[in-house]
């Protein structure tokens, strides 16, 4: 009498494999499960938090490092929550752990920077004390004609039509962005004509710039080729 032997999982592979894909109770490895589709939120963690390096250059940046951690809390909730739709945990992790470095790092550095930048005998000023209140004639406030004479430090951006060459000994500054990198009219009290002594030169950039010097105030224009005119004056002997 022939006998026959059963077929189990043991010897026949591709079975084996059907019986674990249709049978709830299989347990293995979360690559068993087959594909999962990567966290959104542990890529926008990871995008933020490399942006966000470049808050070394600028404290305003730091919002980018918190965001990144803001999506890698979401990242870990969503892999937790839903571990065999999705992947991605190496990626939140290394987003997460740049953001949390480069919170840590770049306020130190501010800080520092902040401290030990002011030049002995030059006041800290800022634009906000030349600007005219919203609303107001676009003139010198009188916080800004107290600053007459007086040397000062402050920091901006160069308007990139205001240089001649690239080895200029003037040019105007502006305290933003939108106004240096457009190159559009900014409003008068938001320029200072400045011009450097000894032997420093500029030349075109879009990162800010530390200057100390004798500020002038003027209660009339003064013309500049290319814009209406300037009430402000910075002899700079420092530039940075």
């Amino acid at each position: 009498m022939s006998t026959t032997t059963p077929v189990t999982n043991s010897t026949n592979p591709a079975a084996a494999i059907s019986s674990n894909a249709i049978d709830p109770s299989f347990e293995g490895n979360e690559d068993d499960y087959g594909y999962r589709s990567v966290s959104r939120a542990a890529v926008l963690c990871l995008v933020f938090a490399l942006m966000g390096l470049l808050s070394w250059y600028s404290p305003l940046l730091l919002l980018l490092p918190a965001v990144a951690l803001f999506f890698g809390l979401v990242a870990f909730g969503n892999l937790k929550r839903y571990p065999t739709e999705l992947s991605g945990r190496p990626v939140a992790v290394t987003g997460v752990l740049t953001a949390l470095l480069t919170l840590a790092v770049c306020p130190a550095k501010h800080a520092y920077v902040y401290y030990t930048e002011l030049p002995d005998g030059y006041e800290r000023i800022s634009f906000a004390a030349l600007k005219s209140p919203v609303g107001a004639p676009d003139i010198p406030p009188m916080t800004a004609m107290e600053l007459d004479g007086k040397m000062v430090f402050m920091k901006g951006y160069i308007h990139p039509t205001s240089l001649s060459s690239n080895s200029a000994k003037s040019f105007i500054l502006v305290p933003d962005w939108a106004t240096c990198c457009f190159g559009q009219q900014p409003p008068l009290t938001h320029m200072i004509e400045v011009k450097l002594t000894g032997d420093q030169f500029a030349s075109k950039s879009l990162r800010r710039h530390s200057l100390a010097g004798k500020l002038s105030v003027r209660p009339y224009l003064k013309p500049i080729d290319g814009l209406q005119g300037v009430f402000y004056e910075l002899e700079a002997d420092h530039f940075q």
